[in-house]
Formats: C-alpha cells, sequence, structure tokens
C-alpha cells in the first residue's frame, strides 16, 4: 500500500485510471474512504490518471492529535503532490474535500488545473451543531450519527433501490476513526472562505444535488458567484451525487475537464 508523509501524518494514495493520461486528484467527504469514488474509476479512469487518497484521520491514513483546520487538509494535498513531483493537476472534491479544493484554488492556485467543486460550502450556517456531533460521536461512537448523515446523503428512492450500495457507504461511516472524524468535524465548523473564493484562479466547476440538505443549493450558488468565471452544474439527488447521479456526475465532470 502506498504512503506519503506529510508533517506529523501518513496518508494513504492510490492511483487508477489511465496511466498515461493528466492527473486528476480526488478527494472525498467527511466520514468517508477513498472508495467513496469508486462509481467514477471506470468512467473518469478511460481519460484521466486518478490519483485517490484518504484525508487526515480517514481511511488507512494516520489520525493526528488535536482539532484539524482546513488549510492543514489541504497541505497535505500539496504535499502529495510533492512527493510524486506532480507540479500541477486537476482536483475535485466532494463536500469536505470542496472545501479543500477552493482553499487549494486560492492558496495554491499554481498547482492546480481545472478545479471540481461539489456539493460544497465557503462556510457553515452554524457552529453549533457541528459542537454537538463532536461530543455525541465520541461519546457514543459513528454508530449514532450514521443513520442521520445517511439520511441527508441519499434520497429515499435510491436507499430503497439500491439497499446494497447505500449499505456499503453506512458500513464506511460505522469504521471512520471517531478522533479523526471528530477532528475534521471542527475543520468544517471553523471554515471560512468565503473572501477566498474571489481569488480562485483555476476554471471551476460548481456541482449540487437540487435536493441536498447536507449542505442546502444556495451554498454551490454563493461559491459560484464568488468564483470568478465558474460554471454551475445541478444535478438530482442529494448530497453524495457522484453515487447517486454517478452517470450525470461523471458526463458534467469529463465534459468541463475537456472543454
Amino acid at each position: 500500500m502506498p504512503y506519503f508523509q506529510s508533517g506529523d501524518a501518513r496518508l494513504y494514495y492510490r492511483w487508477d485510471g489511465n496511466p498515461h493520461g493528466p492527473v486528476l486528484v480526488l478527494s472525498n467527504s467527511l466520514g468517508t474512504d477513498l472508495a467513496m469514488w469508486d462509481p467514477q474509476v471506470s468512467a473518469l479512469g478511460e481519460v484521466f490518471r486518478l490519483l485517490r487518497y484518504d484525508a487526515r484521520g480517514h481511511g488507512s491514513s494516520t489520525i493526528t492529535p488535536g482539532e484539524y483546520d482546513i488549510e492543514r487538509l489541504s497541505r497535505d494535498v500539496i504535499a502529495l503532490l510533492d512527493e510524486l513531483q506532480l507540479p500541477k493537476a486537476h482536483f475535485c472534491g466532494l463536500s469536505l474535500g470542496g472545501m479543500v479544493g477552493q482553499w487549494l484554488g486560492a492558496h495554491a492556485p499554481e498547482r492546480i488545473d481545472r478545479l471540481v467543486l461539489c456539493c460544497t460550502t465557503a462556510r457553515v450556517a452554524a457552529r453549533e451543531p457541528w459542537d454537538e456531533r463532536i461530543r455525541v460521536v465520541r461519546r457514543e461512537g459513528m454508530v449514532a450519527v450514521a443513520d442521520t448523515i445517511i439520511d441527508r446523503w441519499f434520497t429515499p428512492p435510491y436507499q430503497e433501490k439500491e439497499a446494497a450500495r447505500v449499505d456499503l457507504i453506512r458500513r464506511m461511516l460505522l469504521r471512520a476513526p471517531v478522533e479523526g472524524y471528530a477532528a475534521c468535524c471542527a475543520a468544517v465548523r471553523d471554515l471560512d472562505l468565503r473572501a477566498a473564493n474571489a481569488r480562485v484562479g483555476a476554471p471551476t466547476l460548481v456541482v449540487y444535488g437540487a435536493q441536498d440538505v447536507a449542505i442546502p443549493p444556495d451554498h454551490s450558488l454563493a461559491i459560484a458567484n464568488r468564483v470568478p468565471g465558474a460554471r454551475l452544474a445541478e444535478l438530482p439527488g442529494m448530497h453524495l451525487c457522484n453515487i447517486e447521479s454517478a452517470d450525470a456526475f461523471n458526463s458534467a465532470v469529463l465534459e468541463f475537464l475537456a472543454s
């Protein structure tokens, strides 16, 4: 299993797709690991060399002590690009991964070719729910929040129709390390990238799920209004639109990156 060192963390990554294609980094959401991008591997991998990684505190990566912030999580991506001697790459991030993408687009524009921000926000509406979530998972574990999160990630019809796939994501949530999850919750809680959005220099696509309740569509619209020249793509479904609306998601990303 390939790892790279970023400060005090040892982080896991893997390659998929076309070994001769341009590199596309895929950055996952809070509480998931790099397997959340499995529905993209076949379609996007025909064109791109896909670089997936487990965020600090998630999957097979190190859980480092203390709360994280979005700069720390973003500098992990820069360390990955440095490790692999990649001066620049495309970047696609969903939810927490999209927050990382916003930071990179504003603070490390020379490392980003094209940027895809999915179902994400530049600022959460309130801090208190995140403090409460941190307390709950530390007290009761991920089982206390998993079902609620699933209901915010997928529509009821999709949950019924694709029960096996949804169960894979539920089990992914349940095995998320509590302290790593809580540390990344703090990064989301403290986020404010609104001013930074105006400094994003890369061509940017903002993707959102029309029925998203985890991060409502108006957050994506606000990002698109602040990022110069950003395009918008509305997809059916809720928060994990890369899974629920995989075909539409893949088409939107491929069209944008090829334009």
